[in-house]
């Protein structure tokens, strides 16, 4: 499987969880380990061979524009929310038309992971567009840092999902990096909507899949997970 050339980053929420620090920047310039978070997932997707990524924008949207003008590789687009935040599925489905035909990779800014393998090359060898809507990559819930979750999903063997549904606690959960085909969200509604039915959707068609990282995944929400996250980077070396 070719691996995808472009991304969508989706940096334009509100952070509200993570007051003070959003209090005059966006989530994606909150710092962990001296890196803005956004640092974090453009530097992992252009080292999986990203070239190109859009990132949406909305609060302190100046801001962040001019943050990533500094940045090389990979070249950014922005996909401009200012006028409506868009959640996940409504930013997907806007940026459609910079994303091109080919499949993409989907990443939120609030993930920091330290990888003993390769995640996203392994994320990149699940995806079969024959056979997935998408292909998500997955955290175990135990020993990761900001997830207070009862977990998202139960993996089978084939790397087939299911959703946590009635069951008390689920072993994964989603690690903010899917691999999808760009026009996955067009037939949403208009206005913002959340990935989230689409997926459950394919779920109970089969067609939904996930592998899980070997290492540790930061989901960094709030600024305690942010003092969480920056100890086990440093502990780390």
């Amino acid at each position: 499987m070719t691996a995808p050339k472009t991304a969508m980053v989706l940096a334009a929420g509100l952070g509200t969880r993570m007051r003070p620090l959003t209090n005059d920047r966006p989530k994606a310039l909150v710092e962990v380990g001296g890196r803005a978070l956004i640092d974090h997932v453009l530097d992992r997707l252009a080292e999986a061979g990203v070239e190109k990524a859009v990132v949406n924008v909305h609060w302190f949207a100046d801001r962040l524009e001019n943050h990533l003008a500094a940045r090389a590789r990979p070249a950014v687009v922005i996909s401009d929310e200012r006028a409506e935040l868009l959640e996940t599925g409504g930013g997907l489905k806007k940026a459609r038309p910079l994303l091109g035909d080919d499949p993409v990779f989907v990443a939120n800014i609030d993930s920091v992971w330290i990888d003993r393998g390769d995640a996203l090359a392994d994320l990149i060898r699940l995806w079969d567009p024959e056979r997935m809507d998408a292909a998500l990559l997955l955290a175990r819930r135990e020993g990761s840092i900001g997830f207070e979750g009862d977990g998202d999903f139960f993996l089978a063997d084939d790397g087939r999902l299911t959703f946590r549904g009635e069951a008390a606690d689920a072993p994964y959960a989603y690690m903010g990096v899917h691999i999808t085909r760009p026009g996955y969200a067009d037939h949403g509604p208009d206005g913002p909507f959340s990935l989230s039915p689409l997926w459950r959707q394919s779920a109970a068609e089969g067609r939904l899949f996930g592998c899980v990282l070997d290492g540790d995944w930061m989901h960094v929400g709030d600024p305690q997970a942010q003092d969480e996250a920056e100890a086990r980077l440093k502990a780390e070396g």
